[in-house]
């Protein structure tokens, strides 16, 4: 028997929704015209491509099917809870046993088995309608599991526990146990993926199956091996302390089974310091037990004209001498701007101002001397000229302080 698909597969309520209005004015304003035309549908014009999604990537169609299953699964628990369970027992039984297998317990359960947002699932369900109903009618008693039955078995879309790809090989370590324990089989339970053992923090090797970088086997059996840190700069060990170190990270040395910091002057060393070196880095010298410094400015390094040599740790640089400045890897000399005065910067208004201060000046010295030293015209100059003198400074206080300041 096989179901109508209106009767099995519900479109979603958003498939008949109206269209929408398209974002954007423009667009709006097209949408909008054609409603008030009475077009027989929107009508807009596509500016530009329309923004690529940035939803995560979409699941495996394995991970999809367990989902629907999952689901019908649900379904099939709710229609029976909701149905029955009213007390009358020799009622239900008889009802129940032609309800349970029934066509119209399968609608139930397949009208809510997806989401209306969950596009992956309704195309699932819709590819796949034919042998969910072929299951219903059919293959329940021989095959009970739909999950196997559906997703495995027909569909081919996953693969059993501990294996992965599209032969469902047994991921590294085998499928009892895969990745040792220790990690997680990439793609495990689908038809893809490349069975790489993502391993957790402190296992490495190709099924998880050793302690990786930093760390040591602190028990090991026949099922199980925990793997402890080594002590702070061991990258590898045989034990916990300072002491089981066999090889050292980066910018340490190994020195009697211990890690020291190797100073940057040394390349391997017998201890810490720069007085324990075997050999010295390049741009250090033994001196004695030590390496030091050697100071290659004291050779022509810097032969560029008007360049001088500056000495650093363990090398040099070149730099321009004192006056100059660099202009496309060149040493130039620097302009250094000639003064403009202590009247350059002020406007032709200041200079008008300042020009009428002077005639008056002198205008009341002459009637001062006209008066020959009288002290009321001379009480009248002062005045004047200090009148005159705060309303230029009030105008120009700032400007004429910092010219001072300047010698300007």
């Amino acid at each position: 028997r096989t179901l109508p698909m209106s009767s099995v597969y519900r479109s979603p309520a958003w498939e008949k929704m109206a269209p929408r209005a398209p974002r954007g004015l423009a667009p709006a304003l097209l949408w909008g015209l054609s409603l008030f035309l009475g077009l027989p549908g929107p009508v807009w014009v596509q500016l530009s491509p329309p923004p690529k999604s940035s939803s995560p990537t979409e699941p495996h169609p394995c991970h999809t099917c367990r989902g629907l299953v999952d689901s019908f699964n649900k379904g099939l628990e709710r229609t029976i809870r909701d149905n029955f369970g009213g007390g009358n027992t020799a009622w239900e039984e008889e009802k129940l046993s032609k309800y349970k297998d029934s066509e119209t317990r399968l609608v139930e359960v397949l009208e809510g088995v997806c989401s209306k947002s969950d596009f992956e699932c309704h195309r699932l369900l819709e590819l796949s309608e034919e042998l969910v109903e072929s299951w219903w009618f059919h293959k329940q008693q021989e095959a009970p599991d739909l999950f196997q039955w559906l997703c495995s078995d027909s569909l081919k879309l996953c693969c059993p526990s501990g294996t992965f790809g599209p032969s469902c090989l047994p991921c590294p370590g085998g499928a009892e146990r895969p990745c040792g324990g220790y990690g997680q089989c990439e793609g495990e339970g689908t038809r893809g993926g490349s069975g790489h053992c993502d391993c957790q923090a402190g296992y490495g090797g190709e099924a998880c199956g050793q302690c990786g970088l930093g760390y040591f086997e602190a028990e090991r059996n026949a099922s199980h091996l925990v793997c402890s840190a080594c002590f702070g700069p061991c990258a590898r060990c045989s034990g916990p302390e300072e002491s089981n170190c066999l090889q050292c990270k980066k910018g340490w040395a190994l020195h009697h089974l211990k890690c020291v910091d190797c100073a940057k002057a040394c390349l391997g060393c017998m201890g810490a310091g720069p007085g324990r070196c075997k050999k010295c880095s390049p741009g250090y010298q033994q001196v004695g037990s030590k390496c030091l410094d050697v100071d290659e400015c004291e050779m022509a390094v810097c032969p560029g004209e008007n360049e001088q040599c500056e000495n650093t740790e363990g090398s040099y640089r070149c730099v321009c001498a004192e006056g100059y400045k660099q202009i496309e890897g060149i040493c130039v000399k620097e302009q250094i701007p000639e003064s403009a005065g202590f009247f350059s910067e002020m406007t032709e208004d200041e200079l008008v101002v300042l020009q009428q201060m002077f005639f008056g000046v002198i205008i009341c010295a002459l009637a001062t001397l006209a008066a020959k030293g009288d002290l009321v015209f001379t009480a009248i100059f002062i005045g004047a000229v200090a009148a005159m003198t705060g309303y230029w400074l009030s105008e120009r206080s700032d400007r004429v302080l910092e010219g001072f300041i300047k010698g300007r």
